[in-house]
């Protein structure tokens, strides 16, 4: 069985109505990995009721923002593709 039951690639703005519908689809064996514009949610993150936290190096940097915090892990490309295949389904926002 998959270490992880569904795999979400969130890539839109906390202000975006997708956002929000992502955080409450989020279950307790779910993982999700912001990415794009998603990255600008990190503040957010201690907010993300249960569910493993990722955010992807490289747009973390490519805004400016700081490292992960305590919620949140970075990622490179080859650990983001890892976390996929550790899905049982992947869902992108």
């Amino acid at each position: 069985m998959n270490e992880l039951h569904t795999l979400h690639i969130l890539n839109k703005t906390p202000d975006h109505p997708r956002f929000g519908e992502c955080l409450g689809m989020l279950g307790p064996d779910d993982a999700i990995v912001l990415i794009e514009n998603g990255v600008l949610g990190l503040a957010a993150a201690e907010g993300f009721h249960s569910a493993r936290v990722y955010a992807l190096r490289d747009d973390v940097a490519a805004r400016g923002l700081s490292g992960g915090t305590q919620a949140t892990s970075l990622v490179d490309y080859s650990e983001w593709v890892g976390l996929t295949l550790q899905a049982e389904r992947v869902i992108s926002w």
